[in-house]
């Protein structure tokens, strides 16, 4: 994939960087520097929300009224995690679910502004909702924390970010493709682990239930690592870092719900 440099005025900079200043201030939790607004995080992820939904050949998305039962037990667990109070944009973001028919990837994204895709090869891996809801904390968290935007402005530069958002095709299809192989820092991966167990904290499940995801890819001896989460720090480390935090912050649940899970596997396609 070529990188596209674009000259990007500087009055644009100017008022993005005021902007998204006061956006960082207003939250709860640090957020590092942003060049684009969460109003902008919201419409990019809209358009690439829009090109994953409408390619159905690369994205074979499960119809939501076909399948609603399945989608109905997703949804519980995330209104789990939303309704933690520890997720900063819960009210201004989409947080919709997709789930994306390939039993061959062990995959889940989420695009900025909160549209949330989950591979039924990342479904049928996992063996608890606890694990999945580990899971997709991580992947709410990369969201909340703008993770995506701040990292593709340091991959591409804000112009071709500002292009998708104009509308153009080209670039939004480069940014979709790259958003879902998209390899977050070390710093990026750590804070959306961390922000997993805090998410999850307040409810009944194992706070550190992504570490089971871990756990069953070092019990298989590594090689399995999907792409989303293969980059930065190893299996080992992770694991720690989830039980860890789930001990320093004191988390009461305990709850992994396996049996309520492997029923809802049972009804995905095969």
């Amino acid at each position: 994939m070529k990188s596209i440099v674009f000259q990007i005025p500087m009055v644009i900079l100017s008022s993005l960087f005021l902007v998204s200043c006061a956006v960082m201030n207003g939250q709860n939790k640090s957020k590092g520097f942003n060049l684009f607004t969460v109003q902008q995080d919201k419409d990019l992820g809209a358009k690439v929300a829009g090109e994953i939904d409408g390619n159905p050949t690369e994205y074979p998305l499960l119809d939501s009224t076909q399948h609603k039962d399945v989608y109905a037990y997703l949804y519980k667990i995330r209104d789990k995690i939303l309704n933690s109070g520890q997720v900063d944009l819960r009210d201004e973001f989409s947080w919709r679910l997709r789930i994306i028919h390939d039993d061959s990837t062990l995959n889940a994204f989420c695009t900025p502004g909160g549209y949330i895709y989950v591979y039924t090869g990342l479904m049928k891996y996992l063996d608890s909702e606890d694990q999945l809801a580990g899971v997709l904390g991580h992947e709410i968290a990369h969201a909340d924390m703008r993770h995506s935007t701040r990292q593709m402005t340091t991959m591409f530069g804000v112009q071709i970010l500002l292009e998708v958002l104009a509308g153009n095709y080209s670039a939004l299809k480069q940014v979709s493709g790259a958003l879902i192989g998209l390899k977050f820092s070390r710093k990026h991966e750590t804070e959306a682990d961390e922000w997993s167990v805090r998410y999850l904290c307040p409810t009944d499940y194992n706070a550190d239930g992504g570490a089971g995801f871990f756990e069953k890819i070092e019990a298989q001896g590594g090689t399995k690592v999907p792409e989303f989460l293969s980059t930065h720090p190893d299996p080992g480390n992770r694991i720690e870092h989830f039980h860890n935090a789930r001990v320093e912050q004191g988390c009461q649940g305990n709850q992994a719900f396996q049996n309520e899970y492997k029923a809802i596997i049972a009804r995905l396609p095969k």
